[in-house]
C-alpha cells in the first residue's frame, strides 16, 4: 500500500505523471503531481511505488519541481532501454512472469533504482511489443504473439498512411485537380473505401477508416462524399444510390451473355422442325404497347367462328431459350424481374434476348406459346387451348394509334368489345378496378425534367389488359386443375369496401388502395379479390419476369407431355426467391421515383401546387399532388382542418432530392 511520502506514477490520459502521496485511504490516495494539482486517485491506477520516501512538508512549488526533475529522469533513462533484448534474455526462463526490478536490472546491469524500476515500466507501456504489465508484473510475450503485434502493427501503420495519403487525396479532387488522379492503386483503394461508406454508411466494411479520411480532410457534411466521388467523375450527378445500396446486378456474366449470343446465332428455322409446334403464322397478330417499347412480349388475335370468337393471345416463348440451369436462368433467379426507371431499364435477360430474338417484332418469325381462347358474343369462355408456335406479327400499334382506330378496325373493335364483356364480369364478380394514371418522367440533358400523367384506362390499354387477365385466369385454371405444382398470385378481399363499378375519382381510388388486402404467392390457386377471378398467376411477360418464365416452363411440360419442370418443393423454393427479389426491385424503384418527382420539385419552390386532401386530423394531414401524384404530409393548421376530398393549395418550401428531404407550408 502507497503510504504519505511516496512517489508514484500513473498514467492519465495516455501519459505518465510523477505525484507524492500527502495522504493515503485503504482504496483512495491524496496526491499533489508534477502540475502542482492535488487530486485524489483511485489505488488501482498506480503504476509504481517508490521505495524510498519523501519529504511532502515542503512548499508546493518545491515538490512541483522535484516530480518534474524525477519525471525528466525517467524520460531520458528510458533511452537506454532495449526491450528485444531483454525479452531475449527471458526467453531461456521458464516463467514468462517477472517482477519489473528484475528486469530493470537486466536492462541497465547494476542493481535498480525507484527512476530505473519506473523507466523500464515507462518503456513497457510505451511499447507494448515485447511485455505487458500486470497486476504489478511484467509477462513476456510469446514469439507467436509477438508475431501477430508485429502484424498488427504494421497494419495500423499502413492504415495511418493510408488516412494521411486519402485525405490528401480527396483535398486535391476537392480542389479540382482530378486528371489521371485515380490511376494509382491507392487512390482507387481509398475512393473505394469513401465510395463503401457512404452507400452503407456503418455497416461499411472499413467505415471507421473513412471517418478518419473524411475528418483529416474536413469534410464533415452527410453528402460531402457524394460530392467529391460526382467530382472525382467516379459517380453520376443523379448516381442511383439506392440500387448500389441493395447491390443488384446490373451488368450480365460472361457465361450469359455468351450463351445470348449463341441464341441469336441459332436463328428460327429449327422452330419449324418442332412438331409439337403450331404454325400459326397465317395468322394476323398485332402488338399494343407503349410508344417507346422496345421488348414486346404479348401479341393479340382475334377471327369470329360462328356466333363466337377466337381469341388467340401469342406469349413471347422465352422457355424455348432460357432453359432451367442455364447461365440466362440462373442469372434471371438473381433480378427476379426488369426493373425501369426514368433514366433507363435494368433489363431482367439481356437486350440481345428482350430486344431481339425474343421480342414479338413487327414481320419476324418468332417462337410463341399462344393461348387460343374461344369466347361466346357474351364473352364467356366456351374453349381453350394452348400451343407451343410460331408467329409472325402483322402489326405493331401504340396505344394512340389503337384508340384512334379501335371503333373502325374490324379486330380491334370486336377485341373492344369482348373487353368491356370480360371487365363487366369481372366487375360483377367484385373487381376493383383503381384506376391511376401513369406518372412519366422524362429527363432531358441528364437534368431538364419533365413530369406528365397518362391515363391508364384508355380503350387500347384497357384492351390489352383484359386480355392478359384473361390468359393469365385460364393459364392459373389450366395449370390447377391438372394438379400440377405453379405459383399462383392471390388476394383476400378488402378490409373495407368504398368503391363500386368503375370508379374513377381519384380520392375514393386512393382511399380504397389503402383498404386493400396484402396479395399472396402461393404454390396453389387461390380466388384474387381485386381482379375478380377465382384463380389467377402470370404468365403474359416472360421477357421481364421471372414468375412468368417459370409458369410457362411448367406449362410447356403440360402440354408435350412431360415431366414437370419444377417439383412443388420446387416452387416453393421459387415464391421466396421472387418475393424478396421483387421486394428489393419495387424499393429501389419507388425510391429513384421519389429522386426524380424532388428533383423536380427542386426547380419549382414556392410555387403554389394542387394537392387532394387524402385524411386529416388534428396534428397531420396527408395529401397528393395532383400534378405528379405524390404523396405527402403536413401539420394540420390550427383552424380550418382540411376537409378529406378537398383540393387545397401548398407551396414547396424545402427540397433536396439527394438528401431526400422536403418541406410544404400552407
Amino acid at each position: 500500500m502507497s503510504s504519505t511520502g511516496k512517489l508514484i506514477e500513473y498514467l492519465d490520459g495516455g501519459k505518465f505523471l510523477c505525484a507524492y502521496v500527502i495522504d493515503s485511504q485503504a482504496k483512495r490516495l491524496r496526491l499533489i503531481n508534477q502540475n502542482g494539482r492535488e487530486m485524489n486517485l483511485p489505488l488501482s491506477r498506480v503504476v509504481h511505488t517508490s521505495v524510498t520516501n519523501h519529504t511532502v512538508d515542503l512548499a508546493r512549488e518545491e515538490l512541483t519541481r522535484q516530480l518534474q526533475q524525477t519525471a525528466n529522469t525517467r524520460t531520458q533513462l528510458m533511452e537506454n532501454i532495449n526491450l528485444q533484448e531483454i525479452w531475449e534474455l527471458t526467453s531461456d526462463e521458464t516463467s514468462d512472469t517477472f517482477q519489473p526490478a528484475f528486469l530493470a536490472e537486466l536492462s541497465f546491469g547494476k542493481d535498480a533504482d525507484d527512476n530505473i524500476v519506473a523507466a523500464f515500466l515507462r518503456s513497457v507501456f510505451t511499447d507494448r511489443l515485447y511485455f505487458k504489465y500486470k497486476e504489478n508484473r511484467v509477462v513476456a510475450h510469446s514469439a507467436e504473439q509477438i508475431e501477430q503485434l508485429q502484424k498488427q502493427r504494421n497494419k495500423e501503420a499502413e492504415t495511418l498512411t493510408l488516412i494521411e495519403q486519402g485525405a490528401d487525396l480527396l483535398r486535391e479532387i476537392a480542389a479540382g485537380d482530378t486528371e489521371n488522379i485515380l490511376e494509382s492503386d491507392e487512390a482507387k483503394a481509398c475512393i473505394k473505401i469513401i465510395r463503401d461508406f457512404y452507400i452503407y454508411e456503418g455497416e461499411a466494411k472499413e467505415a471507421d477508416i473513412a471517418r478518419k479520411i473524411l475528418k483529416v480532410a474536413g469534410m464533415k457534411r452527410p453528402h460531402d462524399p457524394f460530392h467529391l466521388l460526382v467530382k472525382a467523375g467516379v459517380w453520376d450527378k443523379n448516381e442511383n444510390i439506392p440500387l448500389l445500396r441493395k447491390e443488384l446486378p446490373v451488368n450480365f456474366p460472361l457465361l450469359a451473355i455468351q450463351q445470348a449470343e449463341m441464341l441469336l446465332q441459332q436463328g428460327t428455322d429449327k422452330l419449324f422442325q418442332d412438331p409439337a409446334r403450331k404454325d400459326f403464322t397465317h395468322l394476323k397478330p398485332m402488338t399494343i404497347d407503349g410508344a417507346s417499347t422496345l421488348d414486346f412480349d404479348d401479341a393479340l388475335s382475334v377471327e369470329k367462328q360462328d356466333e363466337n370468337f377466337l381469341v388467340g393471345v401469342h406469349i413471347s416463348d422465352v422457355a424455348h431459350y432460357v432453359r432451367p440451369e442455364d447461365p440466362l436462368f440462373m442469372e434471371a433467379l438473381q433480378r427476379g424481374t426488369s426493373i425501369y426507371f426514368p433514366e433507363g431499364q435494368i433489363p431482367m435477360l439481356p437486350r440481345h434476348l428482350s430486344q431481339g430474338i425474343c421480342s414479338l417484332i413487327q414481320g419476324e418469325v418468332r417462337a410463341a406459346l399462344s393461348f387460343m381462347i374461344l369466347l361466346s358474343a357474351d364473352g364467356e369462355v366456351l374453349r381453350m387451348r394452348i400451343y407451343p408456335s410460331i408467329i409472325k406479327v402483322a402489326r405493331r400499334l401504340t396505344y394512340d394509334e389503337a384508340d384512334t382506330m379501335i371503333e373502325t378496325d374490324p379486330e380491334l373493335l370486336i377485341l373492344n368489345e369482348l373487353r368491356m364483356k370480360l371487365r363487366n364480369k369481372r366487375l360483377d364478380n367484385g373487381a376493383l378496378l383503381l384506376p391511376f394514371p401513369d406518372v412519366n418522367i422524362h429527363i432531358h440533358d441528364g437534368s431538364k425534367i419533365h413530369v406528365s400523367l397518362a391515363d391508364t384506362d384508355t380503350p387500347s390499354r384497357t384492351l390489352v389488359s383484359e386480355m392478359m387477365i384473361l390468359a393469365n385466369t385460364e393459364a392459373a385454371r389450366y395449370v390447377s386443375d391438372r394438379m400440377t405444382p405453379g405459383l399462383f398470385r392471390s388476394q383476400k378481399p378488402p378490409h373495407k369496401r368504398v368503391v363500386h363499378g368503375m370508379d374513377t375519382d381519384l380520392y375514393l381510388n386512393s382511399k380504397q388502395r389503402k383498404m386493400l388486402s396484402r396479395g399472396e404467392l402461393l404454390i396453389t390457386a387461390k380466388p384474387h379479390s381485386g381482379l375478380g377471378v377465382n384463380q389467377y398467376t402470370t404468365i403474359t411477360s416472360p421477357i421481364r419476369r421471372l414468375l412468368d418464365l417459370v409458369m410457362q416452363h411448367q406449362i410447356h411440360s403440360i402440354v408435350r407431355r412431360e415431366e414437370f419442370r419444377f417439383t412443388e418443393e420446387m416452387c416453393k423454393d421459387f415464391t421466396s426467391v421472387i418475393g424478396r427479389t421483387l421486394a428489393n426491385a419495387n424499393s429501389v424503384r419507388q425510391q429513384r421515383h421519389r429522386y426524380w418527382l424532388l428533383k423536380y420539385l427542386e426547380v419549382r419552390q414556392n410555387i403554389p401546387l394542387k394537392a387532394l386532401v387524402l385524411d386529416s386530423g388534428s396534428k397531420k394531414t396527408f395529401l397528393l399532388l395532383t400534378d405528379i401524384l405524390l404523396n405527402i404530409d403536413m401539420p394540420t393548421p390550427g383552424q380550418n382542418v382540411p376537409v378529406p376530398g378537398s383540393t387545397v393549395t401548398v407551396k414547396v418550401i424545402r427540397v433536396d432530392a439527394l438528401d431526400n428531404t422536403l418541406r410544404f407550408e400552407w
